[in-house]
């Protein structure tokens, strides 16, 4: 375990390397929630577009993908493993590149930021795939995002790859649901036999 906290750290500082003024205003806007709040009314228009009247089940599954990744990484596990954040660590000050002074909350363990997106990302790729073309592209949005966590120094890689990955079941459940739930729609709507 020491040795993999270890390559953590190395990987942190190596990847956090990779900065430059110009750089930073943008990663910090970029990895607000709110800057990407066109991206989200444009993909809840795409929902309805293909979904039509069943796009609200669409947006029910999609809440449960974004309520399970918070409660998941933020509620339980942060407080549970009380693992400080890279630019909380008193081994790491001085070392890290931070942008502004931001230092995000206390504990980091796991990346909220990487299982929101990730599980989101998934989640609109299952919903919309072969239904809009290039959706493919939603992760590379996810990419971005995760990446700026490591670029301000608030997530170790380690943060990241949990929170992707408890990202990505809780985005397969929430696409598992929501069709489910327009299944049970379309079967109550089917004319009972004459």
């Amino acid at each position: 375990m020491e040795q993999l906290l270890t390559w953590d750290r190395e990987l942190l500082l190596w990847l956090n390397s990779f900065h430059a003024p110009w750089l930073d205003p943008i990663m910090l806007w970029v990895t607000k929630t709110f800057f990407w709040l066109p991206l989200y009314a444009f993909l809840i228009y795409l929902v309805f577009k293909k979904y039509k009247n069943e796009g609200w089940l669409v947006l029910i599954g999609a809440a449960v993908v974004v309520l399970l990744c918070d409660q998941i990484t933020s509620t339980f596990m942060k407080p549970f493993f009380e693992r400080l954040r890279p630019s909380h660590e008193p081994s790491l000050q001085g070392m890290l590149h931070l942008v502004n002074d931001y230092r995000g909350g206390r504990y980091g363990f796991s990346s909220g930021h990487a299982a929101n997106t990730l599980g989101t990302a998934l989640f609109v790729w299952l919903t919309l795939r072969g239904r809009v073309r290039l959706i493919g592209l939603i992760f590379l949005w996810a990419a971005l995002m995760t990446y700026t966590r490591i670029y301000l120094g608030v997530h170790y890689p380690g943060d990241i790859l949990v929170g992707g990955c408890i990202g990505l079941v809780c985005g397969w459940a929430g696409f598992q649901l929501s069709q489910r739930l327009i299944k049970r729609k379309r079967a109550k709507q089917k004319p009972g036999p004459v």
